[in-house]
């Protein structure tokens, strides 16, 4: 069965009848942050500044090309540590410390979209649980979403976790958090590296347009569908459940 299966009706947010008959029931619902159920981090620019800092230590290009931003950190510790224990660790330290800084500053100007919280309300109240799985920092997530833990069964934050998406285990402490099974949980983001995250282990992935991810990267990804944004699973989740619990 092709994971395109989200477009087949060609109109944004609007998925085939072929989506709709392999909807699986949610228990849970994980979802990503920073362009999903809030505004995007200028990731490009913070991936600018990384490098820039890695470079200034002397860390050749090819030991950290083609990583994610807190990867990047990771490649230049372990290279650094091969012959200076305590410089890699200086340089670890401070890199993060720009990471979450910049985060940081972002945070304290940001908010999350408008009907994020009656979203996660009507889900709570329709008994389906909810995890926020993200590799922004718990401080930033917090100042950006302060009614968090009114609205949210888990938050799993960079800092909160050993794994960190795109592996697997970060989603899977989530749903041992939620006491579910990727039969009955849905992975929600706008990346790609939601999508494939998801995919790995077996999770219904629904990307969301408007953050880092386009509707044919979603696609390509593994997204089973891609919605317009986040506030359309309220009729989605709502209708699922209604749907199975008809005779």
């Amino acid at each position: 069965m092709s994971s395109r299966i989200g477009a087949r009706s060609g109109l944004p947010g609007r998925p085939g009848p072929e989506t709709k008959s392999l909807r699986p029931r949610p228990r849970a619902i994980l979802f990503d942050f920073d362009g999903t159920l809030a505004p995007n981090l200028d990731l490009p620019d913070m991936r600018r500044q990384v490098i820039e800092f890695t470079r200034a230590h002397a860390i050749p290009d090819e030991v950290w090309a083609e990583r994610y931003i807190v990867e990047i950190v990771g490649a230049g510790h372990a290279y650094l540590a091969q012959t200076d224990r305590g410089r890699a660790d200086a340089y670890f330290a401070q890199a993060h410390r720009l990471i979450t800084d910049i985060e940081l500053v972002a945070a304290r100007t940001t908010r999350v979209f408008s009907w994020t919280h009656a979203l996660l309300r009507t889900l709570r109240a329709g008994g389906t649980r909810t995890a926020i799985v993200t590799r922004n920092c718990e401080a930033a997530v917090r100042l950006t979403f302060p009614e968090l833990d009114e609205l949210v069964d888990c938050l799993l934050a960079r800092d909160n976790v050993a794994h960190l998406k795109p592996d697997p285990r970060h989603l899977d402490a989530a749903m041992s958090r939620l006491s579910t099974t990727p039969s009955q949980t849905w992975m929600v983001g706008d990346g790609a590296m939601d999508m494939r995250t998801g995919r790995a282990i077996g999770l219904y992935c629904i990307g969301v347009l408007g953050g880092t991810g386009s509707r044919e990267q979603l696609e390509a990804a593994g997204a089973h569908e891609v919605l317009t944004n986040a506030r359309a699973l309220v009729g989605i989740e709502t209708s699922v459940r209604s749907h199975r619990a008809s005779p």
